[in-house]
């Protein structure tokens, strides 16, 4: 069995340097708790005894990757990281902190839950931590979590599952419900930092060795808060390719549609000097054909960018996910276009495609932060369209955008299959005809050209 690091032990192996932070004053807790429950004074005793901490977290001032923060970590050791009334004076304490001094909080995780022996004093303290990560929020600071093993119950559900960005480590154990609670016939691999990540309900599983490092970015990517949305758009990406303008419609089609041309993937790589990602849409589903995540290009920029494959109702809710942390934290947004269009099957209907892209445009329609958009590929309809800047789209000489593909176009007019390449004229989709209909601002200028300036 692998040794479990204790608060302190986690502590000093994240951060650069740590200042704990005194007790804060809280209301006078019986010997034995609210409940007077025989003996727990003496379990108390015993766990201050065995870790030297008086309660189930640490928390302070401290810095990671030359990053400051407030950092809180779990005492698993001391009866079972549970959380009572006096860990909610500390949690409340250290959210406090951060709100004063304008600065992200890291949590470091490892509970069972909340306390049996304060009973609903102890689950009220659940309250207690919604509030303050809500007011953290609304001033627009990040919140990271850390999840060790194991993290379930209230903690997870709060300080855990509530962050801006999860990460955890590889085998934790992590769920709402712990090992000695969930149904007997229930999958195990579920409740693993694995299952959880293919899940959607966490961003990564880090190395422990790659903590300290991983943090220190994030830190860098989210700790410039800027809320009033008036910062300065992301840049226009330059096109990867030297394709010319198309002379058809068809023909900007088939060159949006070649194999060969530069993918989503190759844009962010030659666009940012680094790379955050973010996963899942928290409602237990993923899109691998959707990169989201933060990147760094000087200064932090949100992005989200497909695939070319058709969009799923997980990767529309990431995307809103994203978008919406970005517009809180004051942090510009690139979007890059590139499907045939929504999933239509019968499970992304079951998973709710038409509320998903809704609350899509809603992110987009909401952002207070500038929004720019490249149609790298294919724009595939409303699916495109649910991620586009409006009035601040831009399109690559290889790339279409259309009210729908040429072949369901014809389909639907009852035209014949040698109809679609006079169909795709008619539909106005390449690139220079969306800067004349005003649909796009401008054609994005190929690397190459760029360069020879």
């Amino acid at each position: 069995m692998r040794r479990r690091l204790t608060a302190r032990q986690a502590i000093a192996a994240v951060t650069d340097d740590f200042a704990e932070s005194g007790t804060p004053h809280g209301a006078e807790i019986p010997a034995d708790g609210p409940l007077a429950w025989s003996g727990y004074a003496d379990a108390r005793a015993r766990a201050t005894a065995r870790t030297g901490e008086e309660e189930s977290v640490v928390h302070g001032l401290a810095t990671v990757g030359g990053r400051p923060c407030v950092l809180v970590s779990f005492e698993f050791g001391f009866l079972g990281g549970s959380l009572g009334q006096r860990t909610g004076d500390l949690l409340e304490a250290a959210y406090g902190t951060a709100l004063t001094r304008r600065l992200p909080l890291v949590s470091i995780v490892a509970t069972g839950g909340s306390r049996m022996q304060e009973g609903m004093i102890a689950l009220t303290q659940l309250q207690r931590v919604a509030r303050a990560s809500a007011r953290l929020r609304a001033a627009g600071l990040p919140q990271l979590a850390v999840v060790r093993d194991p993290t379930t119950g209230g903690g997870w559900a709060t300080l855990g599952a509530g962050a801006d960005v999860i990460l955890a480590l590889p085998g934790a154990q992590i769920g709402f419900a712990g090992s000695r609670v969930r149904p007997v016939e229930a999958d195990p691999s579920a409740y693993t930092a694995e299952g959880q990540l293919a899940a959607g309900q966490i961003d990564a599983v880090v190395q422990a060795d790659e903590l300290p490092r991983t943090l220190g970015r994030w830190l860098g990517a989210l700790g410039a808060a800027g809320v009033d949305g008036s910062g300065v758009p992301a840049p226009v990406p330059l096109a990867l390719a030297a394709t010319g303008l198309p002379v058809t419609g068809w023909d900007a089609v088939q060159q949006a549609r070649a194999p060969a041309r530069p993918r989503a993937g190759a844009y962010l790589d030659a666009y940012f000097d680094d790379l955050l990602p973010l996963s899942g849409d928290r409602c237990g589903g993923t899109d691998p054909g959707l990169l989201c995540g933060f990147g760094m290009r000087g200064g932090p920029i949100a992005y989200v960018a497909q695939c070319g494959t058709a969009t799923r109702p997980a990767g529309y809710r990431t995307a809103a996910r994203v978008i919406r942390l970005a517009d809180r934290l004051g942090v510009p947004v690139l979007t890059l276009i590139d499907t045939p269009g929504a999933a239509n099957d019968a499970e992304a209907e079951r998973a709710g495609a038409g509320a998903a892209i809704a609350d899509a445009f809603a992110a987009i329609a909401e952002a207070r932060v500038p929004v720019t958009t490249l149609v790298i590929g294919e724009g595939g309809s409303g699916g495109a369209l649910a991620l586009a800047a409006p009035e601040n789209t831009y399109v690559t000489p290889d790339s279409y955008f259309s009210v729908i593909a040429p072949e369901l176009a014809a389909a639907i007019l009852k035209r014949t299959s040698d109809a679609v390449h006079a169909t795709a004229d008619q539909l106005r989709l390449r690139p220079q005809d969306l800067v004349e209909l005003g649909v796009a601002r401008g054609i994005a200028a190929p690397e190459a050209t760029a360069a020879d300036r």
